[in-house]
């Protein structure tokens, strides 16, 4: 079970909803990812946009990670935890001028750059600073990462990166750019990736492209492999991390590179998620001809994920143990018909004022939350401060 007897007497009248985070399970999981890829010379760069709670950022840059981060005020949120300016990479298709600019004060690490046009503003942009931006170009690879369609992000189809059939473009506008320099190439092709064979699929396409910049006298210092690891949303307890040692393993022996050249990744589900749930009170229960249903104070506005892409997250009775069970569809008190956390759920029978938890939560939940149907911020607690 997610809590102890003791716990579970220590967060019954606590208000809900609110996110609980294990951090000892967050510090255990940064410390092997970490051992990993410092054994390999990796470089690992934790994505802000999968959770920047505070005290876990603050674990994280304790713990030596680098920052990616999707937004202007990710950027700076970076800095102001304590983040090395050059440990930070700025990526995303819609990079303002004034995020641009901001970045370019902090003299961050690079850009992850998604366009040929994105390349010249920021040249232009970095003119008028006086200063030279260090970038990495996004390739699409088109390669399938066989995940949910709305996270996969390398295919030919997506907006991400520039396309293979615009790289003569895009390394001649570089050549003629006074104000980058490239260091290197980025790619990400999707989120919640199992299947390890489509980062070996990746390792091929990253060895192709860096062998045509080099064949046409482009020295590549970096190579950018992005992220997208994925956790084991059905067995929380018995896979409570990733096996980060084969992860870093298939890079460490596919990707052809040189000893001076550096690899870079960017993870960010893989070190959060399973460290935090969303803790919710059974308000009503309801039978109806054909549904039984739980009923929570928890909705989408407080984990977004099963309504946007019809997600999967265990759901668990925090004090009853299983042993008979009704079938629940567990739900939220938000006014759409998508705000529903599972089906025909197994629970034991439940009551009003029982408490309910939502696992591997800990990435894009609080950070996704909302205030739709004018709800309350989302609360925290943290397994230490119990």
């Amino acid at each position: 079970m997610l809590f102890t007897k003791d716990q579970q007497e220590k967060i019954k009248n606590l208000e809900t909803p609110f996110y609980y985070y294990d951090m000892g399970l967050l510090e255990r999981t940064l410390n092997s990812a970490k051992a990993a890829a410092d054994k390999r010379g990796f470089h690992v760069h934790y994505a802000l946009k999968a959770n920047f709670n505070d005290r876990v950022l603050d674990m994280i840059q304790s713990k030596g990670f680098g920052a990616d981060c999707v937004s202007g005020n990710e950027v700076q949120k970076s800095i102001d935890k304590g983040f090395a300016p050059e440990m930070i990479t700025f990526a995303g298709v819609g990079k303002s001028d004034k995020e641009i600019i901001a970045a370019l004060k902090h003299q961050i690490f690079a850009f992850n750059v998604e366009s040929i046009q994105e390349m010249e503003v920021i040249n232009e942009l970095a003119g008028q600073l006086g200063v030279v931006a260090q970038v990495s170009l996004r390739i699409n690879p088109n390669v399938d990462a066989h995940t949910h369609h709305y996270i996969t992000t390398g295919l030919d189809e997506n907006k991400f990166g520039v396309p293979t059939s615009e790289l003569e473009i895009a390394a001649s506008v570089i050549r003629q750019a006074q104000h980058v320099e490239l260091i290197g190439l980025h790619f990400h092709i999707g989120s919640q990736i199992t299947d390890m064979n489509v980062f070996k699929s990746l390792c091929v396409k990253v060895n192709e492209w860096k062998n045509w910049f080099e064949e046409r006298g482009t020295a590549i210092k970096v190579l950018n492999v992005g992220g997208g690891l994925g956790v084991d949303y059905q067995h929380p307890d018995e896979n409570s991390m990733p096996d980060f040692e084969a992860y870093f393993d298939i890079f460490d022996k596919f990707l052809e590179r040189t000893a001076q050249q550096e690899v870079h990744f960017e993870l960010g589900r893989a070190l959060v998620a399973q460290c935090g749930s969303l803790i919710s009170k059974v308000l009503y229960t309801k039978s109806g001809i054909k549904k039984n249903f739980l009923i929570l104070d928890a909705g989408m506005t407080e984990l977004m994920r099963p309504a946007l892409y019809q997600a999967y997250h265990k759901i668990e009775h925090v004090a009853k143990e299983v042993t008979t069970t009704i079938n629940y569809d567990v739900v939220g008190p938000i006014c759409e018909s998508s705000d529903c956390f599972g089906k025909e759920v197994p629970l034991p029978e439940s009551q009003r004022g029982d408490l309910i938890a939502i696992r591997t939560a800990g990435a894009y939940g609080e950070v996704m939350a909302s205030s739709y149907n004018l709800r309350d911020e989302i609360r925290y607690v943290y397994s230490d401060k119990l």
